[in-house]
């Protein structure tokens, strides 16, 4: 059997790819947006803000949710959402780096 995409990359090169997907859609951008301004958790308030149906920002928090960017606790029948500090400063440390290396200016195509 051949070897996996995965496998042709290091760790990190895949963790950072997994972060970058799971913030590729505008609708998990806001839905970060909104528990960073908020400086709280959520709990099911985003519907009415975002705009969009509840099965559709479920969704979109579980993606957040499985790379480890939110998480969540029970509180009574709902489920809180917050930013998990370790991974945010983590994707911070990937992208960081990465997003300052500016290439030379004498660099033209």
């Amino acid at each position: 059997m051949g070897i996996t995409k995965t496998e042709l990359f290091n760790k990190r090169q895949n963790k950072i790819a997994s972060y970058a997907k799971a913030l590729g859609h505008p609708a998990r951008i806001a839905i970060l947006e909104s528990i960073l301004k908020r400086k709280a958790c959520i709990c099911g308030d985003l519907v009415d803000e975002l705009g969009l149906a509840q099965a559709t920002i479920s969704q979109h928090l579980k993606a957040l949710k499985e790379v480890g960017i939110l998480q969540g606790t029970i509180d009574g029948s709902s489920v809180c959402y917050c930013i998990n500090i370790k991974t945010w400063e983590e994707i911070g440390g990937y992208f960081g780096p990465l997003l300052t290396q500016i290439p030379e200016s004498g660099n033209s195509c």
